[in-house]
């Protein structure tokens, strides 16, 4: 077993999907599927249980996704040392959740992305101990405050919502909005503060689940078993949309998940601040950090919401 197959495994695991892996990986989709399935055939086991629209773990894949980001942590580290030793510079390490600018790694500082891509609250408490450099999250103004970071906005996201039907109409006011709130709060405690503050400021209803359906397959059983529109989050959604539903875009207001470049508030590095500065400046140039002209809603704790209104 190859850090490289664990590498490829990971991202795999994360992104459920082998399209995206593959471009994360800069390989192509079929030399990404070989390298998981000669993975299994070493191991004896599945990983993945894979069909047309969507891909799982298995049992066997979640106890290896644990092990493997042990490992490859491991193996950084491992490097990252060697390369300070020999007096090379050192590299800073970001992560993500599910949003990453195009080309981050061609931006003129010396930047390497983490492979493990985890929920906003846990990239946040990642950087604030010192396991990652910098991340791209979500993240309130008192959660900053508690973790000691600096928050820069890199992109006010549009979020939209996916509803039952075939055609797109006129953008679908909030309050006919469904939004889903998950029972796990490891891995949807970021978006289920959005997401119940969004309700109860606009009138939207509230559905309660526990199987992780806020993204994935399961969210389309939950708009069809719901039968109304239901806020998409910014978890992508693999592939296009099932025949039978249709992506609406929301109005009155227009709810915004502001993406954070984190660091810590004492991390005055020359590297650091370099890095900031170009990644604030890449979000500008694009326009990503402008809101849109209409009615539009942050939570009131949004350490972004002032600067958007000017």
């Amino acid at each position: 077993m190859e850090l490289r197959q664990l590498r490829y495994f990971a991202a795999v695991a994360q992104e459920l999907h082998f399209g995206r892996a593959a471009k994360r990986l800069h390989i192509s989709g079929p030399a990404l599927s070989q390298q998981v399935i000669s993975l299994e055939r070493e191991l004896g086991v599945a990983l993945f249980t894979r069909d047309r629209r969507s891909v799982e773990l298995t049992a066997a894949g979640r106890s290896l996704q644990e092990d493997a980001r042990e490992l490859l942590a491991l193996a950084e580290a491992a490097a990252e040392r060697a390369r300070q030793a020999n007096g090379e510079t050192t590299r800073l390490r970001i992560g993500y959740v599910s949003w990453l600018p195009d080309n981050i790694e061609a931006l003129g500082v010396s930047l390497q992305v983490d492979s493990w891509v985890l929920p906003s609250h846990a990239q946040a408490d990642r950087v604030s101990d010192g396991s990652l450099d910098l991340a791209m999250a979500w993240v309130t103004t008192s959660g900053a405050a508690e973790r000691k970071l600096s928050a820069h906005l890199l992109c006010a996201e549009e979020l939209h919502a996916v509803a039952p039907g075939v055609t797109a109409h006129e953008p679908l006011p909030a309050a006919e909005l469904t939004v889903l709130v998950d029972a796990d709060e490891a891995a949807w405690s970021s978006w289920n503060v959005f997401a119940e503050e969004f309700a109860a400021a606009v009138g939207a209803t509230v559905a309660r689940i526990s199987d992780g359906g806020v993204a994935g397959p399961a969210f389309y059983a939950h708009v069809s078993r719901l039968g109304r529109p239901v806020l998409a989050s910014p978890k992508r959604l693999a592939g296009a949309a099932p025949p039978g539903f249709v992506r609406r875009t929301v109005a009155g207001p227009v709810p915004l998940w502001t993406w954070s470049l984190l660091h810590r508030a004492d991390d005055d590095r020359p590297a650091v601040q370099a890095a900031v500065e170009s990644l604030v400046a890449v979000g500008r140039g694009h326009g990503w950090t402008s809101p849109p002209g209409e009615s539009w809603w942050v939570p009131v704790d949004d350490p972004h919401r002032l600067s958007l209104a000017q």
